[in-house]
């Protein structure tokens, strides 16, 4: 599988926190849909020095890059409007024993 490292900060408007905490139920029961189909791998939440969500940092592994593309369009951090700065780099798991 491909594997994919997302790193992606939250809009700073004063309205981001509220669209982050809307739509995490979905984006939580997704990555949950994820995990059970192998394609999650590790992820949580970006936090600043005093404990508040500013991002999320995941990573999910893919058969093909289209079906990775497929998640991202349907992703609720992206259509919710939560993430504003997304770096996505492919990613290789350390076989560590």
């Amino acid at each position: 599988m491909k594997q994919y490292t997302i790193f992606a900060l939250d809009h700073t408007d004063e309205d981001a926190i509220d669209r982050r905490l809307a739509v995490r139920p979905t984006h939580l029961y997704g990555a949950s849909a994820l995990k059970k189909a192998g394609n999650f791998v590790t992820g949580g939440a970006l936090l600043d020095e005093s404990g508040k969500m500013i991002g999320s940092n995941m990573i999910v592994q893919f058969e093909t890059e289209e079906e990775f593309q497929a998640y991202l369009k349907t992703e609720p951090y992206i259509t919710g409007n939560v993430w504003d700065k997304i770096s996505i780099y492919p990613f290789r798991m350390a076989n560590i024993e």
